[in-house]
């Protein structure tokens, strides 16, 4: 798998900040951003990768508050026909711990990897999703709270709040 420069790391965990809601602390804190940043450069390609980046950079620094960041997001990144499938599997990624591949239409228009495939890219990105703490609960077989936990309902926190 590729490893990925400081820097580049850096704005892949603001990027994926940006499109999961949750804090570059939260994604860093599950030790799965340097996998995920090799896994993007590697599926999607290391040119679109700089590119989605490079793009995610630009509409950082043209909004000026976070409503304005999230439509410029959806409007230059999630949109585009190039940076919109790797930035949703991303996403995907994130929340639930699974590469989608990206469309074979989509890689015979821009490259990137042949063999592109769903996958588990490694086995705790099963555990460390962002699904778990977005609702409030636990994965099934792993960080139990104790005893009895699964009677309770999960606990949906404040989106303002962070999580």
């Amino acid at each position: 798998m590729t490893t990925v420069h400081h820097d580049d790391l850096a704005g892949f965990v603001a990027l994926s900040a940006d499109l999961t809601g949750h804090s570059a602390f939260r994604l860093r804190g599950t030790g799965l951003a340097p996998v995920y940043a090799a896994l993007l450069a590697e599926r999607a390609g290391a040119e679109t990768a700089t590119a989605l980046l490079a793009a995610h950079a630009a509409a950082k620094a043209s909004s000026g508050d976070r409503a304005a960041l999230e439509r410029t997001i959806r409007l230059t990144i999630l949109s585009d026909p190039r940076l919109g499938p790797p930035a949703r599997s991303l996403l995907k990624l994130w929340y639930v711990g699974v590469w989608q591949a990206l469309p074979l239409d989509w890689h015979a228009m821009w490259g990137g990897a042949q063999d592109d495939a769903d996958c588990v890219p490694q086995p705790s990105a099963y555990t460390e999703g962002l699904l778990w703490p977005t609702v409030g609960g636990n994965p099934a077989g792993a960080k139990p709270f104790g005893y009895g936990m699964w009677a309770s309902p999960p606990r949906i926190p404040n989106p303002q709040e962070e999580v």
